[in-house]
């Protein structure tokens, strides 16, 4: 089916789709959080980053905890319009993934500025493949608790996350798609934490701490 010439559909308009899908993906919690709430702007504290774990140290847990469940939605609303709109394995569901992924990573409203895009991947991967997610968390999951430090699980969880998807397309069970969307994804994930990296080699990066309050 041509979806660019039935677009007679508000939703069945692939590039509209992609347009809103970026839009949702670029809402930015945590600069909301920070601004309705704590009248301060998170791009100010802590990493200066604008995801779940910096509103957890600049705001505390709660603040973190609602920032992370809204970034993991913004993923979820996405992959579940893109699943209702388009048949399964339509390179489009795959497409108006990455525009969210990205949106979140390049809000328009923050001059292009935004998060590194775990929570929202994490979301959409909830509909689009909750196998590898599974993975993925236990490795994300069983790294913090060890080490307490969220950019190493975040880019082993990445890696996990390849891997199974790459075993899931060998085996049939993954279209190319969504493994395409999946490399990419984890290929982004892992260059935005090349800072983190660094400072993990260096010995610098800061551990998470759960607090009331956060901590500067």
């Amino acid at each position: 089916m041509n979806y660019l010439n039935s677009c007679n559909s508000f939703w069945a308009c692939p590039l509209r789709m992609i347009a809103i899908a970026y839009l949702i993906g670029s809402i930015p919690f945590g600069w909301l959080m920070g601004k309705l709430f704590y009248k301060a702007d998170i791009r100010q504290t802590g990493s200066g980053n604008i995801g779940a774990t910096n509103a957890l140290r600049s705001y505390g847990t709660v603040a973190g905890l609602i920032v992370l469940a809204l970034d993991v939605g913004k993923g979820v609303a996405v992959a579940w319009l893109a699943k209702m709109v388009f048949v399964p394995g339509d390179v489009w569901i795959a497409l108006a993934a990455g525009a969210a992924f990205l949106g979140h990573i390049f809000p328009v409203w923050l001059n292009f500025k935004g998060g590194k895009g775990i929570a929202t991947a994490a979301g959409l991967f909830i509909l689009l493949n909750p196998w590898a997610l599974l993975v993925a968390l236990l490795v994300f999951l069983s790294v913090v608790i060890i080490s307490r430090y969220v950019s190493l699980g975040s880019v082993l969880a990445a890696a996990g996350l390849a891997l199974f998807s790459i075993g899931q397309c060998i085996l049939r069970a993954l279209d190319i798609p969504l493994l395409i969307l999946t490399l990419a994804v984890v290929a982004i994930v892992i260059i935005k934490h090349i800072p983190n990296l660094k400072r993990l080699k260096n010995k610098e990066e800061n551990k998470i701490s759960f607090s009331k309050k956060g901590s500067r």
